[in-house]
């Protein structure tokens, strides 16, 4: 064979070998996830909790969810109401259940806005506290929950939130907007709690690498829960107690449908 015949075999080749590898890296992309994310914990209990709006001790108030709230979260199920404890109308504990049946690639991530960043941005101060993690006991099962402490005006509300895939507890914690929600108050910054700023936070990556190596579904139904309640600056154990009762005593459980789990 020419040497002519030659270069032309191997640029034919090279111009088939090209696509091929990049569908080839394409595909991989495409299932690795399918393939990776699929571990469920055996030993947790796949459920959502859900407010009792008849629970004894609490008097139930049905609440509202902000417009653009609402917009934001896209649930199918959405839960908002106020719950004071029995002759204590003035230490009421705020919920709010957001819950998506299954994933929708089109809409916002269900964790995506958390207090660290909207409440932020509605006008709250974030006041440093310890611990900004806690567990509960719900039912048997160990629940995380993130701890904040938010000031508006001489106002002061202590909040616990969580997340929970297929109905099993995040392998990773929902406090990628903490730090740099933290540095743009310390520094009086307008809100740069979004784009650059956030990508260059290690809280970010360390999520992404936590959910990596737990090997836990990332896609599926979703349920985001929100506890808060008002505190006197100084006596913040007050509020830890009465929304550890409130978590008690003021949810059920209920089973899920996975549908879409990846």
């Amino acid at each position: 064979m020419s040497t002519e015949g030659s270069r032309q075999g191997r640029v034919a080749t090279t111009g088939v070998a090209v696509p091929l590898v990049m569908a080839g890296l394409v595909l991989g992309i495409w299932g690795f996830p399918r393939v990776w994310y699929t571990r469920m914990e055996s030993s947790q209990v796949s459920q959502w909790w859900a407010p009792v709006t008849g629970s004894d001790g609490w008097d139930f108030h049905s609440g509202q969810v902000d417009a653009q709230a609402e917009r934001l979260l896209v649930a199918d199920q959405l839960t908002a109401a106020e719950f004071n404890p029995k002759g204590h109308p003035e230490e009421p504990v705020r919920v709010l259940s957001a819950r998506r049946n299954r994933e929708d690639p089109r809409e916002i991530g269900l964790f995506v806005h958390t207090p660290d960043r909207c409440w932020v941005q509605a006008g709250w101060t974030l006041v440093p506290t310890h611990p900004d993690l806690v567990q509960v006991d719900l039912q048997g099962r160990s629940i995380g929950f993130e701890r904040r402490l938010f000031r508006i005006g001489d106002r002061f509300e202590l909040v616990y939130f969580t997340g929970l895939v297929a109905g099993q507890t995040l392998p990773y914690r929902l406090d990628h907007n903490l730090s740099v929600s933290l540095r743009v108050l310390a520094e009086g910054a307008e809100d740069r709690t979004h784009g650059a700023n956030r990508w260059n936070d290690s809280l970010l990556w360390r999520r992404v690498w936590d959910s990596f190596l737990s090997r836990r579904p990332l896609l599926g139904p979703k349920q985001f829960l929100r506890v808060s309640t008002p505190v006197v600056p100084g006596r913040e154990s007050d509020g830890d107690e009465r929304l550890r009762r409130f978590l008690r005593e003021g949810l059920r459980a209920e089973s899920v449908v996975s549908e879409g789990v990846l």
